[in-house]
């Protein structure tokens, strides 16, 4: 405990280091980037794999199970989910966190899927592996628009000029197109063409797609010099394609062109954009892996301007500023961290009232937090919601060991000893209580930054930027206060106050609380136990409701809407929205719901409302009128999401038996809608859209040899084509556009017409589909979605006003309905209703941790056990507060409170060990345990006896 004196006598080490310590830390500081969440590294490998026209419940069974049962005999899998929509199927796999590095997890899964690639059907799209960025979130998104441009030529202006562009930018991914469409060619193939000549839409694809190709192949040495071989076939004008012969058979030929129509057009759209109610194309931007989000969307912004006055006819317009959030939490925390040492300051000296004892307390905040950002940077953090609140919740427990020392120092000078000496044997005395208190501090949030699971990933920034600062304040009280108190604490010692009445107040009700002490005990007691109680009835939600000023919601229609009914309602609610008082910006993005589901029934609305300070409405008054207006329009739902993209209450129902799962789902939807604590309950995943069943007659396609995958195949390629990797393609400047094959849209609409289109047979001819299936109509699933190899429904609702989540969850347990679901299905939580358990939980276990710990170093500080058990004594007593403040406030336990409970937890401790230490001092010097040292003079004043 001498390193004072020690830095008293020899100051040039600890302030050289201290210098040191300032400027890394201002360079780190300069390097740090500024982004909303910390940047994890979380192992989850995507699998998507394609196949045009098959229904989910297809693709399930011969896509989705396969690849995962294969990728559940992998090591360390933590989950497996699937969401399987019409054509595609896409598969997550999450690995448990530090067992497997995320570039290994994609070489296994890559692996896995090529052992069983023949097993999977031999029409889809070659699988997709990649994996998933955390940060892969869209820090901003732009509208492009164009007076003298097709909406074809703006999403290639997307696709290819502006993406090349914008990649010079520091830190960006890339950009994804939203809405647009592609250009290709279709070939509208006439039905009655095809059986006159005896071909199938499934033979011309094919003829088409072997012969109307480049292919580079061979060498030769003409010439006496090394040439490459190569074969050309591919045609670049819609005129050479239309001459294109296809074979008949017996050696006869039909030119392409004879059996349809050929156009350049557009792919059938999937989806749209709307910005305003006008039709445009949308792009996200996406950030690197540990760039800055401020840094990014400053850039694109700055060299979009410039594209967009090199380009006079196009309007690029930022709809949604991702980062705006980000930054405003930077900028307040900024301005509070200002604001907080200020008034920490300002503290210090009414207490002190000594402007140099003030100066020297407060050059701990600058010492401690600036040389954290060096070894916040060093681990890889970022400037972000939780490493910044860790500093500003910090900066009044950074100069705590200061205001001990300097005080303590004081005391010393008012005893008539010089400046020198007093900060001698005043830093030393006081020694043990401050690292005490540090090693407490340390001892509390270390846990915190430790936490096992994803919860842990975030706050890990969180505890280790608090333990980091106190560390550092523990050097300066140690090292820089003493020695400047020592040099600069020069000026005049002022004369010690009477006490007032206050204090005089305060020592009567002391003597009072000591003398009935084992009262004092009882009805501590009795406080910690009625707070207890009470604490279970404090209502529980994951984080409070905030503004961000923006309003995201998703329009559904009935299963089987077109997109073109998708994009009406879609108009409609635009038109209706504009007339709202404070929606500044409607964007819509059709054949999209806002959770990220695809299907052309659903629409994904954002609305931005402007920031909260710059309106009188709140978003929740908004988003009732937004309410009454879609409630005007018929035959669709719609669902409001909060600011961190789910519902207050989300849940799964899960089983292996896909049907007992959605019976259940459905008699929970009814039995919320039937319940006033639950508003607006729905579920995508529910939804049946209709479906024409065709009945393979097996006795007649088995007697002309006709297979079932045979059917399946000339019915998908008839309707929308072969797969996008098989399709040909067409050469046009060095751009490569599909060519399409189908039917005429007329034929494929009309169901007399599409009975009668060919199948061919095993000895050549063909024979209409009429003839060998059988037409049923019924119903199918719209998307399904699975976790761990059972199917998932999920649910999702708001709460009723005055209701917290943690509170909805609780009504949504105690409904007869779930407490009675069959042995074969259960419920799990998802969204925010499991991240408030895990994070409740996950606390209560690093709290738990951290007192232990605490325990641990104030045993080995004071070298016993009966000291740190009576700091320890107090933590449970400060319960009471928490739940009076929360009581008295109507606040539910949260996020916030949860950290704020920690932090009460460091200050408890330490204000504990102050008051242990200074007793264990004055015993140490004669003074008895309990001792009257106070008598109060008529005045109101008390003396020293």
């Amino acid at each position: 405990m001498s390193i004072s004196a020690w830095a008293i006598r020899s100051p040039l080490a600890s302030v050289l280091l201290f210098i040191v310590l300032m400027a890394a830390g201002i360079y780190g500081f300069m390097r740090l980037p500024v982004t909303y969440f910390p940047t994890i590294d979380t192992p989850v490998v995507s699998i998507t794999v394609e196949q045009s026209g098959v229904a989910p419940e297809e693709l399930e069974t011969e896509v989705t199970k396969p690849i995962e049962n294969t990728l559940a005999s992998l090591a360390n899998v933590e989950q497996i989910s699937s969401t399987i929509t019409n054509g595609q199927s896409v598969t997550e796999v999450d690995f448990v966190l530090g067992t497997v590095d995320i570039d290994r997890a994609v070489s296994e899964v890559r692996g896995a899927i090529s052992r069983i690639r023949s097993d999977l059907p031999a029409d889809i799209d070659e699988p997709i592996i990649e994996r998933i960025e955390e940060e892969a979130q869209p820090v901003a998104i732009y509208a492009v628009s164009s007076t003298d441009m097709s909406l074809e030529e703006v999403s290639w202006f997307i696709d290819d000029t502006l993406a090349r562009e914008l990649q010079s930018v520091p830190g960006l991914a890339g950009i994804s197109r939203i809405g647009g469409v592609d250009r290709e060619i279709r070939v509208s193939l006439d039905p009655d063409r095809l059986r006159a000549y005896g071909l199938t839409a499934d033979t011309v694809t094919q003829s088409l797609a072997a012969n109307h190709l480049d292919v580079s192949g061979g060498r030769s040495s003409f010439g006496a010099r090394e040439q490459v071989l190569s074969t050309h076939a591919r045609v670049s004008d819609v005129s050479e394609l239309a001459a294109i012969g296809i074979p008949r058979g017996n050696g006869r030929q039909i030119t392409l062109g004879n059996l349809g129509e050929i156009r350049d057009v557009y792919a059938e759209p999937q989806s749209f954009t709307l910005l305003g109610g006008g039709e445009v194309v949308g792009f996200s931007v996406e950030r690197t892996k540990g760039a800055s989000e401020i840094g990014v969307a400053d850039g694109v912004a700055l060299r979009i301007g410039e594209i967009a006055t090199e380009n006079p006819g196009m309007s690029i317009e930022r709809v949604d500023d991702g980062v705006r959030y980000t930054r405003g939490n930077y900028n307040s925390a900024m301005q509070t961290l200002i604001e907080g040492a200020a008034l920490a300051v300002a503290v210090i000296f009414l207490f002190l009232r000594d402007w140099r004892a003030t100066i020297i307390a407060a050059m701990a905040l600058p010492l401690s937090v600036v040389p954290t950002f060096f070894v916040i940077d060093l681990l890889g953090f970022s400037l972000n919601i939780l490493t910044l609140l860790a500093i500003t919740l910090v900066t009044g427990i950074l100069v705590d060991d200061a205001i001990v020392a300097i005080e303590n120092i004081a005391r010393h000078r008012s005893m008539g000893k010089p400046a020198y000496q007093a900060a001698l044997e005043a830093s030393d005395e006081i020694g043990l209580a401050i690292v005490a208190i540090s090693a407490t501090i340390i001892a509390v949030f270390l846990p915190v930054g430790l936490m096992s699971g994803e919860v842990g990933l975030y706050f890990r920034e969180f505890g280790l930027t608090v333990a980091i600062a106190v560390f550092f304040s523990l050097l300066v009280a140690r090292l820089i206060t003493p020695i400047m108190a020592a040099y600069f604490l020069t000026g005049k010692v002022s004369a010690e106050s009477e006490r007032g009445a206050m204090a005089a107040a305060y020592q009567r009700f002391l003597g009072a609380v000591l003398r009935y002490r084992w009262l004092t005990v009882a009805i501590a007691v009795a406080l910690f136990g009625i707070s207890v109680m009470q604490l279970g009835a404090i209502p529980t939600s994951f984080v409070p409701e905030e503004d961000t000023g923006k309003l995201t919601l998703t329009l559904e229609l009935p299963p089987g809407a077109s997109l073109d009914e998708t994009r009406a309602v879609a108009e409609d609610a635009s038109r209706r929205f504009a007339h709202v008082d404070n929606v500044e910006t409607i964007f819509i993005q059709g054949g999209s719901s806002a959770t990220g589901d695809r299907d052309v029934r659903f629409a994904y609305v954002m609305l931005d409302l402007g920031p909260a300070t710059e309106r009188n409405t709140p978003v929740s008054a908004i988003e009732e009128t937004l309410k009454i207006e879609l409630s005007a329009i018929a035959d669709i739902r719609f669902q409001f999401l909060n600011a961190r993209g789910g519902r207050d209450v989300s849940f799964a129902i899960l089983s292996n038996d896909g049907d007992a799962a959605q019976m259940a789902a459905a008699d929970i939807l009814a039995a919320m809608e039937a319940d006033p604590a639950f508003v607006n309950p729905g579920s995508e995943a529910t939804a049946m859209r209709p479906e024409l069943r065709m009945q393979v007659l097996s006795d007649k396609a088995a007697s002309l040899g006709i297979s079932t995958a045979a059917i399946a195949e000339t019915i998908r390629i008839s309707t929308v084509g072969d797969s996008s990797g098989n399709l040909p393609q067409f050469a046009d400047n060095g751009r490569l556009i599909p060519i399409r094959v189908q039917l005429d849209g007329r034929v494929r609409d009309d169901i007399e017409s599409f009975s009668l289109i060919g199948v061919p047979t095993a000895g050549g001819g063909q024979v209409p589909l009429s003839s060998i299936v059988r037409f049923e109509y019924g119903e199918t699933l719209s998307s399904i979605e699975r976790l761990d190899r059972e199917r998932r429904v999920n649910i999702g609702a708001d709460v009723a006003g005055g209701l917290t989540s943690g509170e909805g969850f609780a009504t949504l347990e105690s409904l007869p309905v779930v407490r009675g679901l069959p042995p074969t299905v259960r419920i799990s939580a998802t969204g925010d209703s499991d991240s408030e358990g895990e994070v409740l939980s996950s606390f209560g276990v690093a709290m738990g941790a951290g007192v232990m710990l605490v325990m641990v170093v104030l045993v080995l500080l004071f070298g016993s056990f009966l000291a740190p058990f009576t700091i320890l004594a107090s933590l449970p007593l400060s319960i009471s507060g928490v739940v009076a403040a929360l009581m008295l406030t109507g606040s539910s336990l949260s996020l916030p409170a949860v950290i704020g409970i920690l932090m009460l937890m460091g200050i408890v401790t330490k204000n504990a060990i102050m008051l242990v230490d200074f007793a264990i001092e004055k015993e140490r010097a004669g003074h008895p345990a309990w001792k009257r040292r106070w008598k109060p003079a008529r005045n109101g004043c008390g003396r020293s006896s």
